[in-house]
């Protein structure tokens, strides 16, 4: 691989423009590993991209580099760094709340009725840095406890970078990242750690399971079925056919009577059999149908907790 000019002449050096043939070997190269759909009018976010990690590194050609993504074995580590600079991890906490109003009003009616204390499995898919995630485990758990309910919560929170699930884990954030939480969230979900940083609080943080895992290659049920699922903001990187190939995935690892919430806009025409649109203003979501008994469970749950209206 090429080094870096003496006298760090090569900050000042400028890439030579990408071709088309190495655009598509690169963009192929996404595809193949990620499942990723980057057109053409992405080059410059690749080439962008690219150049800042190769300038890290002191590499000077795409060809080197890409050899040194593919290298086996050698490649694996920066490999995944280069994903985590290619993957965009904008996200927030309490990001979209009309989704959240669809997880307050409609989940627990539809949730079969326990034999002892309720379990709820919810699903972070592409959680980045864990806002999210912890977003869905505050909500669900704020509303069980006002309720007095006996319950155990585990979110699954899944992303391709290794960086994203990192923070997740630690999850420590800076205060201009905790703006939207409400007053009574951060005093109850957080510790403040001084210099303007704040800590999801451990009881939180044991709930929340950050997992390496490529949407794509996930198989139905592989994280457990449940009852919550979040893909917001995913799909947009996936050409149709592989956009429905999660979509039913994600379908099939659903609960009787669970949510799937998706981007408002990601998908305009999805026909599941299993799946039917629940209707929410600005809120994109779908409930996995249930049988005559589950329907029957779902009614004797909710005339136990006197209904469920947030």
């Amino acid at each position: 691989m090429d080094t870096l000019p003496p006298n760090g002449s090569w900050r000042m050096s400028v890439l030579p423009a990408m071709s088309d043939a190495q655009f598509a070997r690169w963009a192929a190269l996404l595809e193949a590993r990620t499942g990723m759909n980057l057109p053409p009018e992405r080059r410059s976010f690749l080439t962008t991209s690219l150049a800042i990690r190769m300038r890290e590194i002191g590499c000077v050609d795409y060809q080197s580099y890409y050899d040194l993504v593919t290298a086996v074995p050698g490649g694996v580590v920066e490999w995944s760094v280069l994903v985590d600079r290619l993957t965009v991890h904008e996200t927030r906490f309490f990001r979209h709340l009309p989704s959240l109003r669809v997880v307050e009003e409609q989940f627990l009616n539809c949730a079969p009725a326990p034999d002892g204390p309720l379990r709820v499995d919810a699903w972070s898919v592409g959680c980045a840095t864990g806002e999210e995630a912890y977003t869905l485990a505050m909500v669900i758990d704020n509303v069980l406890a006002a309720r007095g309910m006996d319950y155990y919560l585990s979110i699954s929170a899944t992303d391709i970078s290794l960086a994203a699930l990192a923070a997740g884990r630690r999850a420590v954030y800076p205060r201009r990242r905790i703006t939207e939480v409400p007053p009574a969230f951060l005093e109850r979900y957080f510790t403040a750690l001084g210099d303007e940083r704040y800590q999801v609080c451990a009881r939180l943080r044991e709930r929340v399971c950050f997992t390496h895992r490529n949407v794509m290659e996930t198989q139905p049920g592989a994280l457990g079925r449940m009852d919550v699922i979040f893909c917001q903001n995913v799909l947009i990187y996936f050409d149709a056919p592989r956009r429905a190939r999660i979509l039913d995935m994600l379908a099939a690892s659903l609960k009787p009577g669970g949510l799937l919430l998706l981007g408002p806009g990601e998908v305009l025409h999805w026909p599941h059999p299993d799946m039917e649109l629940v209707r929410r203003e600005q809120a994109l979501a779908y409930r996995r149908r249930m049988s005559r008994q589950h329907a029957a469970d779902a009614g004797s749950l909710q005339a136990a907790i006197g209904g469920y209206t947030s």
